[in-house]
């Protein structure tokens, strides 16, 4: 070997190791709670605001109008509650009605039920703060193996959101007692969910829907499909009818 050949040799041999990153890791982090509240108000931009006053104020008008009327309130909880109902119960009715295809039952997650509505008068906010969110209606073909995974999956986590047509019992972490129209889930049998394109992503732990053996993506926003219902049966009512019972 060549003496300019060892030279470099070595330098490889003995820099290049030196010249690696040694890993970082963090020793120790700091953090500062800023409020975003009344304490900032005398930072505002008056001008910017002045000139998006007429927009809210349009915007305000616009969610202001009344479409419908609670008699009662509607809530949020676990396992089974008013709020949930509804909102199923009008998904399953809006996804029949809007797409004329074969539903079997509808799936809501508690976790995208925003808000409770009080007793009175509903208006386009109350639908927006309900449903803030883009989701559309999809409506998925499962076999009943996966229904009843997906109400054991419903069972852990202490109850979600199903339509009238389906009842089950919770027993411990397990569902139980799951009925179909009256009827028990045959798992040969293939059946028709209308649900958000989030759920049948498996989001929220919805995993068995993901084994859909057929989708359906209608486009339409689920927030519209509740409007119009409202729109449509202005008294807004719901109950808790058993559904989804803890055992």
């Amino acid at each position: 070997m060549k003496l300019s050949h060892l030279c470099i040799a070595l330098i490889l041999l003995f820099c290049l190791p030196a010249c690696r990153h040694k890993p970082r890791h963090v020793v120790s982090a700091t953090a500062e709670l800023i409020p975003i509240d009344s304490t900032l108000d005398d930072i505002q931009d008056t001008a910017w605001l002045r000139y998006l006053q007429p927009y809210k104020d349009s915007l305000d008008k616009q969610l202001g109008i009344v479409i419908g009327h609670a008699p009662s309130t509607l809530t949020v909880r676990q396992p089974e509650c008013t709020m949930l109902n509804w909102a199923c119960d009008a998904l399953y009715d809006m996804a029949s009605e809007e797409t004329g295809r074969q539903v079997d039952f509808a799936v809501v997650n508690i976790g995208g039920m925003r808000s409770d509505w009080q007793a009175g008068d509903i208006t386009i906010r109350h639908i927006y703060e309900l449903m803030p969110f883009d989701n559309r209606l999809m409506i998925l073909t499962l076999s009943g193996k996966d229904i009843l995974d997906l109400c054991d999956a419903f069972a852990e986590q202490g109850g979600q959101g199903v339509s009238r047509q389906l009842r089950m019992e919770i027993h411990g972490k397990k569902a139980g007692n799951v009925r179909l129209n009256g009827k028990k889930i045959v798992p040969e049998a293939v059946y028709h969910i209308a649900t958000s394109n989030y759920l049948a992503s498996g989001a929220d732990h919805f995993t068995p829907l993901t084994k859909a053996l057929d989708t359906y993506d209608s486009g339409l926003l689920i927030r519209d499909l509740y409007m119009k219902h409202v729109i449509q049966h202005p008294q807004v009512t719901s109950s808790i009818d058993g559904r989804m019972k803890i055992k």
